[in-house]
């Protein structure tokens, strides 16, 4: 079942439906272009023993054919050892629908129902649920069905996951693929029939008959999973890696009894590495329905505090609030139909925000955090309220998207202090902890208490609170800028991470214009094509292929344009 064109084979004559295409041995370019324009454009072109996204393309049309077979088989190869493709019909929109089965050694065989993940990025999982919002139990029966004959088709023991797209108007579904192990979502299948799917596969592989039936098994509520990754998803999710200079929970799972998990294996002070999955935790939940389970899902989301590199909780935050998301109208295609609402034109900060933070970056000044001295260890940093004849008043500058905002502290005592910021005034009232490593600030805004906590890292404050994290950056004084390094200009063609060279696709002299490919790097086992930021005459390729080359690495030099 590993191998995608020998499953379809079998899943064709055990009676499940598939997707028509081409799955033969001959590879070359020309019959798998050929197999493609019989099949009709757009067309899914896929890896034998692909799995994760790695090894897939869509061609939408005839053109671009050949570059992205180009590009699977070369992500193949790194990934699995082999470059041998299929070629589909892509069906768009369709949802994302797979099966938990198992199988005994007794010849007995169970689904436990299904997991929609739908809303994807790079053909690859970010959020998962069960049971499949908004499809009947006759749908629900008849794919948990077909997935037990394609088990039984096999005789597989074990735990399985197969793989179904569905048609998202007619519910209609087709194999795509069965995965011979536990996914990485299987907690929603626990969470919604009481299993423990992991004592069950020990079980199972000790001679040991299934402890359920499919009389046996239940629903009961819904379940989220989503998947907390080091990335950054307003640069087309470009993974990252990195030191977690700061990780915390603002939650203890053990207090919901049961009806949140957290599952990770990294802790503060880590290092996601570029040479494994970028993903730093699983967060679990269950609720009685979908919306109670959807608002204990944006709880934790927004509880989970990590700084040192960019993450997609805050991303997963927005998709939690997505009315199209809140009413279950997903396919695989959701991120970019609604790229719009989940990536909004940033404003400025709120007022609350920008208050919170200078009052976060006032006290940091002055309070011990983490174990250790104050943020500024100089004695004139060392506010107290107390002044004669006059009070206390600081004006503290953020910068948020790009502009710089003045926000005007005055202190009248006793943990009160007057703000002025975007044309208001406000009366605020602060009290202080420092828990886990970061300030925690409750301040009762005009009226209003709100909770945040506070981490500073370098020149950028951390201001986690209940609608996500916001990060500001503190300028630095003029001095500061004309000592610092001058920074590299945006039109240079670097390494958003670090990597390896895979190809390299220009040469010196050779003339480019803006948005050609320079360079395809590979990092995390997925294929990267790094683009021409602009037109010009390349002067210089600064790696070989095969080079591990860091974040932020110039990887081509352009002519210095001549004046005419």
């Amino acid at each position: 079942m590993g191998i995608k064109s020998t499953s379809k084979t079998l899943m064709e004559k055990a009676g499940v439906p598939i997707i028509q295409g081409y799955h033969g041995d001959d590879q070359s370019v020309g019959r798998l272009k050929a197999e493609a324009k019989k099949i009709g454009f757009p067309v899914m072109i896929k890896a034998f023993r692909g799995g994760g996204g790695k090894g897939m393309r869509v061609a939408m049309n005839e053109a671009e054919f050949e570059q992205q077979l180009d590009s699977a088989k070369r992500e193949s190869m790194k990934s699995f050892g082999d470059d041998a493709m299929l070629v589909e019909k892509y069906v768009q929109r369709p949802r994302h629908v797979e099966v938990q089965v198992f199988g005994d050694h007794h010849g007995n065989y169970v689904y436990l129902f299904e997991r929609d993940c739908s809303v994807q990025r790079r053909h690859q999982k970010i959020i998962e649920e069960a049971p499949a919002p908004g499809i009947s139990e006759e749908t629900r029966r008849s794919i948990g069905e077909a997935a037990v004959r394609a088990a039984q088709a096999v005789d597989y023991v074990g735990a399985g996951t197969v793989e179904f797209i569905l048609d998202s108007d007619r519910h209609e579904f087709f194999f795509m693929e069965m995965n011979t192990r536990l996914q990485v979502e299987h907690p929603v299948t626990e969470m919604i029939t009481g299993t423990d799917l992991v004592a069950w596969q020990l079980k199972v592989a000790a001679g040991e008959r299934l402890p359920l039936l499919q009389n046996d098994l239940r629903i009961r509520g819904h379940s989220f999973e989503a998947r907390v990754y080091a990335e950054n998803p307003e640069d087309n999710f470009m993974p990252g890696a990195g030191p977690l200079t700061h990780l915390s929970l603002d939650f203890d799972p053990a207090s919901f009894d049961g009806t949140v998990r957290v599952e990770t294996g990294v802790r503060q002070g880590d290092q996601v590495s570029v040479h494994y999955d970028p993903m730093i935790a699983k967060l679990v939940v269950w609720g009685e329905d979908r919306s109670s389970a959807l608002r204990k899902l944006r709880s934790v989301l927004t509880g989970y505090h990590i700084s040192g590199l960019s993450t997609n909780i805050n991303f997963l935050t927005s998709l939690c609030d997505n009315a199209s998301f809140q009413s279950a109208h997903v396919h695989t295609d959701f991120i970019k139909e609604h790229i719009t609402e989940l990536f909004p034109a940033k404003g400025p900060p709120t007022p609350e925000a920008l208050v919170q933070a200078a009052v976060a970056l006032h006290f940091l000044k002055i309070l011990p955090v983490d174990g250790g001295a104050a943020l500024f260890a100089d004695p004139f940093d060392s506010v107290k309220n107390w002044r004669m004849n006059y009070s206390f008043a600081e004006t503290t500058q953020l910068s948020a998207n790009g502009k710089v905002y003045d926000v005007a502290l005055t202190s009248t005592g006793d943990g009160k202090f007057r703000v002025q910021c975007l044309g208001k005034e406000l009366v605020v009232e602060v009290s202080t902890d420092v828990n886990d490593g970061m300030l925690v600030t409750h301040a009762c805004i005009d009226g209003r208490m709100l909770k945040s906590k506070s981490v500073m890292e370098d020149s950028k404050l951390h201001l986690f609170q209940q609608d996500g994290c916001v990060t500001f950056e503190v300028p630095a004084l003029k001095y500061e800028s004309l000592l610092a390094t001058k920074e590299t200009g945006a039109d240079e063609a670097r390494a958003p991470m670090p990597g390896v060279i895979e190809k390299i696709m220009v040469q010196p002299g050779q003339e480019v214009k803006q948005g050609d490919p320079l360079v395809v790097m590979i990092a995390m086992k997925m294929e990267y094509v790094i683009k021409a930021p602009k037109s010009g005459i390349i002067k210089k390729v600064a790696f070989k292929t095969g080079v591990n080359v860091p974040k932020g690495s110039q990887l081509v030099y352009y002519e210095e344009p001549t004046s005419s």
